[in-house]
């Protein structure tokens, strides 16, 4: 099992949302975060002062699945978050060792 996690603009949301329910996956968690990478923030001007917004709004999508879905789990969000522009976003895939539900006590990929 892998872990996908995606950091996306927040007006992607939807789309890769609606990609990743096409592809049946179970579950995922949604946190708005902020942050910077390339795009080192935006000089905005209010009220006539100019003022830099060092971390800028993002979404961080975190799903678990098996490894036979990783690869069409990254190309769904990709399709969906891509706009050409810098700020798209990144995506990290992680090994699990373990996935316990707390419920059950179900582990490995019943637990998903």
């Amino acid at each position: 099992m892998k872990k996908v996690e995606a950091i996306i603009q927040p007006y992607k949301l939807e789309a890769v949302k609606e990609a990743l329910h096409q592809l049946a996956v179970k579950g995922m968690t949604v946190t708005e975060v902020k942050g910077f990478g390339r795009q080192k923030g935006l000089r905005e001007v209010y009220r006539g002062m100019e003022y830099l917004v060092d971390f800028l709004p993002k979404i961080k999508i975190e799903v678990v699945a098996p490894d036979e879905q990783v690869e069409a789990i990254t190309a769904a969000i990709m399709a969906q978050a891509r706009t050409g522009k810098v700020g798209d976003g990144k995506i990290f895939i992680y090994p699990l060792a373990e996935v316990i539900r707390i419920r059950t006590g179900e582990t490995g990929e019943e637990a998903v």
